[in-house]
């Protein structure tokens, strides 16, 4: 049986496009069953509407808290049964009530190679610092700000003349086909984290 998703975004929805796309390969083993957004009128709830894929939108304001938020993104991913949550561009911190349903199976994915540069501004930082290679990463989230057990990484080097859009463009096209290759994997043989700190991720047996 195809592993199910869950994908929240808050953009234009790249990559949950690539993971749309990669689903359609029956070979993939993993299905979109669902899209969340914390906002109207974005591009990805347009791509889940084009994909015939239900989705819900739910804003931090109409609610009393956030933690009543929260509680309430927890529930509705939960509703769709899913083996994984990807949050694919969704630019919300989740919380103990969402983390308690879905730790260790909730994904991000971060324009640098985490540890170095976390935060906002992963690109401008590396940029900044004066790197020659950066990158992206795809982690487990937990209750830290890009602070979860790594998956995988990809390396993009920094050319003597980018910008932070140039840069940044590179290393979103890296980010999506890790990001895919990522989640086949984890539909397709499982994963498991073990180490002292609980920091050691393995994906299959």
């Amino acid at each position: 049986m195809d592993a199910r998703l869950v994908v929240l975004v808050s953009g234009e929805g790249t990559n949950l496009q690539a993971l749309i796309d990669a689903c359609a390969d029956p070979a993939y083993g993993a299905a979109v069953v669902a899209v969340g957004a914390d906002r109207d009128d974005i591009g990805g709830l347009r791509r889940a509407r084009e994909a015939g894929i239900p989705a819900f939108v739910l804003k931090v304001a109409d609610f009393a808290s956030r933690e009543a938020w929260d509680r309430e993104l927890a529930a509705r991913c939960a509703q769709h049964l899913p083996d994984l949550v990807i949050c694919a561009g969704f630019m919300k911190l989740v919380g103990k009530a969402f983390l308690g349903r879905f730790a260790g199976r909730c994904l991000n994915t971060h324009p640098a190679l985490l540890p170095s540069f976390p935060g906002m501004h992963g690109v401008r930082d590396a940029l900044d610092y004066g790197v020659k290679v950066t990158g992206c990463t795809v982690f487990l989230v937990d209750e830290g700000v890009d602070a979860g057990p790594v998956l995988a990484q990809a390396c993009v080097p920094v050319n003597d003349d980018d910008d932070e859009a140039a840069l940044h463009e590179r290393i979103k096209v890296a980010e999506r086909a890790l990001l895919v290759d990522t989640v086949g994997r984890m539909a397709r043989e499982g994963w498991s984290v073990t180490g002292e700190t609980g920091r050691k991720v393995r994906i299959g047996s």
